[in-house]
């Protein structure tokens, strides 16, 4: 199959990325069945802050990354996490994702530098529906 942005090369992912992916998923699973669909974006993410305290998982939130364009940097975008500085978490809490939301991810994993994100759309009647893990070749 041809490479598209819809269907990236398979990379065999890094057992330690693979092991921290796998981590955040199980936090955000236990949120999702804490707290279920139906609220807004900013009580996941402080929700997601605890669980990821609470299973001594390393991360930043909110993290502000400059925005370059031909050398210059013409501002800044605030994440909503970087976790164990190897993997964009990205929140959303809306009635379905489009492909714009799996674009803002790999912008943003573009501006980082970064390989791997999660997209976690919290608004799914099954977490896993709403769950898309991003690999910037």
């Amino acid at each position: 199959m041809p490479y598209d942005d819809e269907n990236p090369p398979y990379v065999e992912p890094d057992p330690e990325v693979d092991a921290l992916t796998g981590d955040i998923i199980g936090a955000a699973i236990e949120v999702h069945r804490h707290l279920g669909p139906g609220l807004e974006e900013g009580l996941y993410q402080a929700a997601m802050e605890i669980e990821f305290k609470l299973r001594n998982i390393p991360f930043a939130r909110q993290v502000p990354v400059d925005v370059s364009y031909k050398g210059e940097v013409i501002g800044d975008r605030r994440l909503d996490f970087i976790v164990g500085g190897l993997v964009v978490v990205e929140l959303k809490a809306i009635e379905q994702l489009a492909a714009v939301h799996k674009a803002q991810v790999n912008c943003y994993l573009k501006i980082t530098g970064l390989k791997i994100g999660l997209l976690i759309n919290f608004n799914s009647a099954v977490l896993k529906d709403g769950l898309k893990r991003i690999i910037r070749a």
